[in-house]
C-alpha cells in the first residue's frame, strides 16, 4: 500500500465551496498534493523532531498564504518504512517522497559529502560547518551530481552535532588511554583512530551503541552529547573525553527527483526555502542543546574529563592524511576534490575558525 502512495498522482481535494461573498463566484479548489516523509530513525531523534515540527509546519504556512496548494503528509520515521541505512535507497526507488539521510553510511556513493568527517579537528560551531557544506554544494557541481545519480534532488545539510566526542565505560584522560580499546563509530569517523596504536574502530548505528556498550562489544563510542543524552548512554559509559573532534554534516534533505519533475514550481521553491531554514535551525538546536547534554550527562551519572589542547593537538596530527586521500580520489575521477577542499577550510578559517590541523596544506 505504501509503495502504491509513493506512485499516485497529484490530486484535487474536495468540492468547490459555495460562493465567495456577494459576487456568487465560486470558491477555486486548492491541488493537494501527497507526500511520503521518511527516515529511519526514531520521531524522538532531535533531527526528525525539527523536521515534523519546524519543516513541514513552515512549509505548509508557507503555501497556504497563497492558498494554490498544500500537501498531505504522511510521516513514517523509526523503521516504519525504512531503517537508518535505508533512507537513500527508499527515497531512490521512490518509498518516500522526501527525506533525511545519514550520509555517513553512504561514502561510496556520496563521496562528496564526506568534506567535513575528513578533516575532524577544525570547528565544532554546527552553524558554520552547515553553511560551509551548503555552499561547496552550490559551487561545485559534484554533490548534486551524486544525489542525481541515486534519483534524487539535494535540498538542504543538516549538522545535528556540535562535535563528536568520546564515551567509554572507563575513565579516559589522554589519547593513550584508547590504545588496545574498541571504539564504536560510523563511516569516516572510524579513521580518527588509525593514528593511535592498537585501536580498533567498529562500525555500528547511533541506535546500536548503548547495546553495544552494555555487551562489550566495544569499550567506547564516538557521538556527540545530545545523542548520549537521548539515548541513555551515561548508564553504559559513564565517561566523556572531551576532545572536541569537531562537527560533522551527517544528514541531507532529498527529494525523489521523479517526485520533483511533478511538483509545481511554487512548491518547489518553498521546499528549497524552508530547507535552509531548516538547516540553520537544527545547527541552532544542537548548539543550543550542546551545553545542556552534557549537564544532562553529568546529572545522569556521568563524568567529564578534558583532554588538553597539547593532546588534541598531537591526535590530530597522528592521523593519516585522510583529506589529502579523499581529495585525490575525487581528483581521480574528474571532480574537483583538491579544490573542494581547499575552499572549504578557506570558508572555515574565514568564519573565525582555528583548525589543530591544516587539511589543506595551509600554513598555520
Amino acid at each position: 500500500m505504501l509503495k502504491t502512495l509513493c506512485r499516485r498522482q497529484f490530486f484535487v481535494a474536495g468540492a468547490l465551496a459555495g460562493v465567495v461573498g456577494a459576487l456568487g463566484m465560486p470558491a477555486q479548489a486548492q491541488t493537494v498534493i501527497p507526500m511520503v516523509a521518511i527516515d529511519g530513525y526514531p520521531a524522538n531523534s532531535m533531527w526528525v523532531k525539527e523536521f515534523s515540527e519546524f519543516f513541514i509546519p513552515r512549509v505548509n504556512e508557507r503555501l497556504a498564504a497563497t492558498g494554490t496548494y498544500s500537501i498531505a503528509w504522511q510521516e513514517a520515521y523509526g523503521g516504519q518504512i525504512v531503517k537508518p541505512r535505508g533512507v537513500l535507497e527508499g527515497i531512490k526507488l521512490g518509498l518516500g517522497d522526501i527525506g533525511i539521510v545519514t550520509t555517513i553510511f553512504h561514502n561510496s556513493a556520496l563521496p562528496s559529502q564526506a568534506i567535513s568527517g575528513v578533516t575532524p579537528f577544525v570547528s565544532a560551531d554546527a552553524r558554520v560547518v552547515a553553511r560551509a557544506v551548503d555552499e561547496i554544494a552550490t559551487e561545485f557541481p559534484a554533490t548534486l551530481e551524486e544525489y542525481a545519480a541515486e534519483n534524487q534532488v539535494y535540498l538542504a545539510t543538516a549538522v545535528v552535532l556540535d562535535t563528536y566526542q568520546v564515551f567509554s565505560k572507563n575513565q579516559l584522560t589522554d589519547v593513550s588511554d584508547l590504545e588496545g580499546l574498541k571504539v564504536a563509530g560510523a563511516g569516516i569517523n572510524l579513521r580518527y583512530l588509525e593514528g593511535i596504536p592498537n585501536a580498533a574502530g567498529v562500525q555500528g548505528g547511533l541506535t546500536d551503541f548503548y547495546n553495544m556498550l552494555q555487551t562489550g562489544v566495544v569499550d567506547a563510542a564516538l557521538l556527540w552529547p545530545e545523542a548520549a543524552n537521548t539515548y541513555k548512554i551515561a548508564e553504559v559509559a559513564p565517561f566523556m573525553l572531551r576532545a572536541d573532534l569537531g562537527a560533522v554534516n551527517t544528514k541531507t534533505v532529498t527529494v525523489n527527483a521523479d517526485t520533483w519533475a511533478k511538483l509545481p514550481e511554487e512548491v518547489r521553491t518553498v521546499l528549497r526555502e524552508v530547507a535552509i531554514q531548516y538547516r540553520d535551525r537544527v545547527a541552532d538546536v544542537a548548539m543550543e542543546e550542546a551545553a545542556a547534554s552534557v549537564a544532562a550527562y553529568v546529572a545522569a551519572g556521568g563524568t567529564v574529563t578534558d583532554l588538553s589542547p597539547e593532546a588534541r593537538s598531537a591526535w590530530a596530527n597522528s592521523m593519516p592524511d585522510i583529506a589529502t586521500e579523499w581529495a585525490a580520489g575525487l581528483d581521480a575521477v574528474g571532480r574537483p576534490g583538491t579544490a573542494m577542499l581547499q575552499a572549504y577550510m578557506a570558508k572555515l578559517r574565514a568564519a573565525g575558525q582555528v583548525p589543530a590541523r591544516n587539511w589543506d596544506g595551509a600554513p598555520s
